[in-house]
C-alpha cells in the first residue's frame, strides 16, 4: 500500500511500462499495479500524449498508439488538457526554475493543479522542484 491516491505519471514511466523497457519496465509495471490495486488515480496530460505518440506515429505503428489510449481508458488514468490556469502555473515554475524545459514545467503544473500526491518520473533534475513530492522509478 503506497498511501498515494493521486499520482502524476510523467512520460518516461509510461514508455517504460507500455514498451516493456528492459531496465525499468517490470518495476514500473509493479508500481502502477500497486497504485491501481490500492484504488489510486493515475494522472497525466496532453503533453504525455505528444511525447509518447511521436515514435508510434513516426514508425507507422498504430497498434502502439492504440495501446497508449487503451491503457489510459481502461486503467483509471486521467489525461488532463492544458488550460490557461495550468499554463500560468507552468510559467511560474519556469520563472523560478529557469533550466526546466517548458514541457516539464507544464507536466509539474498539471500535477499541482490536479492535486496529485506525488509526481512519478525518471528525470532526476525535476527532484529540485519543491511544489510537489517528486520520485523516480528507482526511488519508489
Amino acid at each position: 500500500m503506497t498511501g498515494h491516491k493521486r499520482v502524476f505519471v510523467d512520460t518516461a514511466p509510461l514508455i517504460y511500462f507500455l514498451d516493456n523497457d528492459e531496465n525499468f519496465g517490470e518495476k514500473t509495471k509493479r508500481i502502477l499495479e500497486e497504485l491501481l490495486n490500492d484504488n489510486g488515480l493515475l494522472i497525466s496530460s496532453a503533453i504525455t500524449c505528444v511525447e509518447y505518440l511521436v515514435y508510434p506515429y513516426r514508425t507507422n505503428n498504430q497498434e502502439k498508439a492504440d495501446a497508449f489510449f487503451e491503457f489510459a481508458e481502461n486503467e483509471r488514468m486521467l489525461l488532463t488538457p492544458i488550460s490557461t490556469s495550468i499554463a500560468k502555473t507552468a510559467a511560474k515554475i519556469r520563472s523560478k526554475y529557469e533550466h526546466f524545459k517548458a514541457m516539464d514545467a507544464i507536466q509539474l503544473a498539471v500535477a499541482i493543479e490536479t492535486n496529485c500526491d506525488v509526481f512519478l518520473t525518471n528525470d532526476n533534475q525535476l527532484k529540485q522542484f519543491d511544489g510537489i513530492k517528486v520520485m523516480t522509478i528507482e526511488e519508489w
